[in-house]
């Protein structure tokens, strides 16, 4: 019953934002509450149009007091935030508000050209603003808001890394938005966003898109839609994998090394030696540190839409982050959209530009103007199946993806194993050596033969398919085994044998040219010619004669949970029930599936590389639970 109430308060509140902002037909010109003649959103072919001045907006940078102090000065921690916006919000228009609250403005910076954020003649004003938003957007009719997260910029400070100052940054601004905290200028005197037509949507990119999902993980009233692009729903998830320490020890520490300004370095120091003892990189096990940063168990307090962005082959925010984040909103009939690329850690501003704009557009429209434009009845999803062929469905993973038992079959003397949806005989048992030093993509590259059997892997592979096979979600590898030691670790890659044109990984796919085009309008300030135009980019394409369609580790202490490690026993048999990263996939006919064990791959430190264990893969259990769209059938007819 939570459910369908939900669904009905989600509908109620659309209809309602609609009458209550559009008041005119969605083609045509519509005047705000209090308004003068010159205060009018236009809306055409159900989109705002570009009929505000960008030279003339309002520039301000506020500062609002949170209700944390991160470096225990005794003073609560302030987070400031510049404003652009239509000139016709002093005389009465009411705006939504478009946020990117980063930690990023003034050190790593955004988007694909590297830019930061810059007050260039001492004004207290911003003059450079990074990406396109405010260029786009503020002449149609909205605010847009730079935040600085806590410990960043002109944010005072320290850095948390996935904290809870990290996480009630955003908040904080919104709740100043609409008039529940005081704000005040560089001079203290108070501001007041009397313009703010209550709503605001937040969007970003990696750790920006990572504050997005924190802030609709908070339920903060007045966020009303976010679009976390690339963006972390677990920070456990992104330093760990099933209980392995990846990236670095203290991760978190580091990257708030990375985010901080440099001459507030050493003065967060101590912030930083706590992020390293919180996190516990002896045993990497998940603990209260870990679980102030995971976003996914609080998806029942998300009031805001979602419009998700994710790269299925991206190795820096792995797509489990998008998937158990888009599972759990759906749960809660949160209302959703999802575009999944096949590039990696990339903008969709960068991958495809054009649609993305008149998307995002249309979005923000929707959920913060009112305009009843059609995008919650087109399909859910977009897949980009191949470079720049796009697809859509009604859900992901795809409605008719069935768990299908694919078998591991026990290798014959000097052979690799096989693959088939019966299973083989359940005797035979094989023995490899966990290579920690080893990459996954030389796992699956053997130089002799790629799809041998070698002392530190267990190949098997599928016959030849007949027929296309396509895969949707999370595959699992189940395997019974024994181990020599104590500790170690299994991995699994499922791998596509077979040469055709596939995204490279250089440059996460993509590469930049050098001629622009522009999206939005230009003004100068401090001196700075502040324009939207960017220079385009293209997939980076190559043929190879296998791929590493997606991959998985978990150390063999958390097998049972990933808070308390375990040892294991020596020589006794274990149940191992891995999951791969999920991905959405079509395996052509003609090519072989193949699953390669591991015991690690390299990326990912623990006490196994240390302990070189030797491992025996039983074949009474094991397998490979693959999502197969159409099932079992669909793996028969294909020659599984």
């Amino acid at each position: 019953m939570r459910m369908r109430s939900g669904r009905h308060a989600w509908r109620a509140a659309v209809v309602a934002l609609a009458v209550a902002v559009t008041g005119l037909p969605a083609t045509g010109a519509r005047a705000e509450p209090g308004a003068d003649e010159h205060a009018r959103v236009v809306v055409e072919d159900g989109v705002t149009q570009p009929v505000f001045g960008y030279a003339d907006a309002v520039r301000e940078r506020v500062f609002v007091t949170s209700d944390v102090d991160t470096d225990g000065d005794g003073a609560r921690d302030i987070v400031a935030l510049d404003v652009i916006r239509p000139r016709a919000s002093e005389n009465g228009l009411k705006v939504p508000v478009v946020m990117d609250a980063s930690p990023y403005y003034s050190t790593v910076c955004r988007g694909n050209e590297g830019e930061c954020k810059a007050d260039l003649d001492g004004d207290g004003l911003n003059d450079t603003w990074p990406l396109f938003y405010d260029n786009y957007f503020v002449p149609r009719g909205y605010a847009v808001v730079l935040l600085d997260m806590i410990g960043t910029n002109n944010s005072t400070g320290c850095p948390v890394t996935g904290g809870r100052a990290d996480n009630i940054s955003a908040p904080t601004a919104i709740d100043w938005l609409n008039g529940r905290r005081p704000g005040v200028d560089a001079a203290g005197r108070e501001v007041v966003a009397d313009w703010h037509n209550g709503r605001t949507g937040m969007i970003g990119k990696s750790y920006d898109g990572t504050l997005a999902n924190a802030a609709a993980a908070d339920g903060v009233a007045g966020l009303t839609t976010i679009v976390p692009i690339s963006a972390i729903s677990s920070w456990y998830d992104y330093s760990r994998s099933n209980g392995l320490v990846t990236r670095a020890n203290n991760y978190s520490g580091s990257l708030a090394n990375t985010v901080t300004n440099p001459a507030r370095r050493a003065y967060c120091a101590p912030v930083r030696a706590a992020l390293g003892q919180g996190g516990d990189d002896v045993t990497g096990d998940y603990n209260d540190f870990w679980a102030e940063r995971d976003y996914v168990p609080h998806a029942d307090r998300v009031r805001a839409s979602v419009f998700v962005v994710h790269g299925i082959n991206d190795d820096n925010v792995r797509p489990d982050h998008f998937s158990k984040w888009w599972a759990a909103l759906g749960e809660q009939g949160v209302p959703r959209k999802l575009w999944l690329t096949g590039t990696g850690h990339v903008d969709p501003f960068d991958f495809r530009r054009g649609a993305w704009v008149d998307t995002l557009h249309r979005w923000f429209d929707h959920w913060l103007q009112g305009v009843d434009n059609g995008i919650m009845r087109e399909p859910a999803v977009d897949i980009e199946r191949a470079p720049d062929v796009w697809e859509t469905a009604p859900a992901w993973p795809l409605p008719d993806a069935r768990p299908t038992q694919v078998f591991l079959r026990a290798p014959a003397a000097g052979n690799v194993g096989g693959l088939a949806v019966r299973s083989g005989p359940g005797n035979g048992s094989a023995t490899f050596q966990d290579t920690p030093t080893m990459t996954a993509t030389n796992a699956i590259r053997h130089p002799s033969d790629p799809a041998a059997n070698t002392d530190n892997r267990l190949v098997f592979l599928s016959a030849p398919l007949t027929a296309p096979l396509h895969v949707s979600g999370t595959a699992v590898v189940r395997i019974s085994a024994t181990v020599d030691g104590e500790d170690t670790s299994f991995a699994g890659l499922l791998v596509d044998y077979g040469t055709r044109p596939r995204f490279s990984t250089s440059g996460d796919g993509i590469r930049t040219l050098t001629d622009e085009d522009c999206w939005g309008a230009t003004a100068t300030w401090g001196g700075f010619a502040e324009n939207a135009c960017y220079r385009r980019t293209e997939k980076t394409v190559a043929a190879s004669p296998q791929e590493l369609v997606t991959k998985g580790v978990i150390d063999g202490l958390n097998l049972d949970s990933p808070s308390v490690s375990t040892p294991l026993v020596p020589g006794q048999k274990t149940a191992v029930d891995l999951n791969l990263l999920p991905e959405d996939y079509v395996f052509d006919a003609g090519h072989q599936i193949g699953v390669v064990l591991l015991g690690s791959y390299s990326g990912y430190s623990s006490r196994a590389k240390q302990n070189r264990a030797h491992i025996t893969v039983h074949f009474d259990r094991s397998r490979i639970t693959l999502p197969v769209v159409g099932g079992r059938t669909a793996a028969v007819a294909a020659g599984l």
